[in-house]
C-alpha cells in the first residue's frame, strides 16, 4: 500500500491525539488496475468505544458516520480503501477483534503507540477466508 508522507503525518498526529484511547479513520484512494492501493487522504472518525471502558483496546465507528465518507470519497473520485487504527501501548499486529470486524477487501493500517510516541506502522490485509491477516509492503511516497 503507497501513501504520501503527509496523509501518515496527519493520521499519526490524530492517533496520538486519542492516545491512550485507541484512534481510528478511514483511508481514502484509489485501487489501481493491478490490485494496488494509493492512499491519497485520510478520514479521522470518532472512536464510538469512547467512555465504554473498553476504548484502550477497541474502536468502533458508526454505519451513518462510515456511509458519509464513503459518498464525500466518491464524490471526489476517490474510495474508501481501508481502515486505520492505532493500538496504544502494544504493537502494530492485528489482535483476534480486529480480525474478527474485518473486511477483506479493504487494508488495514495499524499505528503502535506506546507512552504517547508512534513505534511502528504495519498494513494488513485480511485473506479472502478471514482465516489471518497477512502484512504487506508499506510504501511511504507522493503518490
Amino acid at each position: 500500500m503507497q501513501i504520501a508522507p503527509d496523509v501518515l503525518v496527519a493520521l499519526r498526529r490524530h492517533l496520538v491525539g486519542a492516545y491512550p484511547a485507541e484512534g481510528c479513520g478511514l483511508l481514502i484512494g484509489r485501487v489501481r488496475p493491478e490490485g494496488s492501493i494509493v492512499v491519497h487522504h485520510e478520514a479521522p472518525v470518532r472512536n464510538i468505544r469512547l467512555g465504554d471502558g473498553a476504548e484502550y483496546h477497541r474502536y468502533s465507528i458508526t454505519p451513518e458516520e462510515f456511509l458519509s465518507v464513503e459518498r464525500h470519497a466518491e464524490a471526489s473520485g476517490f474510495q474508501v480503501v481501508g481502515v486505520y487504527h492505532s493500538h496504544p501501548n502494544v504493537s502494530a499486529r492485528p489482535s483476534a477483534y480486529d480480525r474478527e470486524h474485518a473486511w477483506p477487501w479493504y487494508r488495514y493500517l495499524i499505528v503502535s503507540i506506546v507512552g504517547g510516541l508512534v513505534q511502528e506502522e504495519r498494513v494488513w490485509g485480511l485473506t479472502d477466508d478471514r482465516d489471518r491477516f497477512v502484512e504487506e509492503v508499506l510504501d511511504i511516497k507522493e503518490s
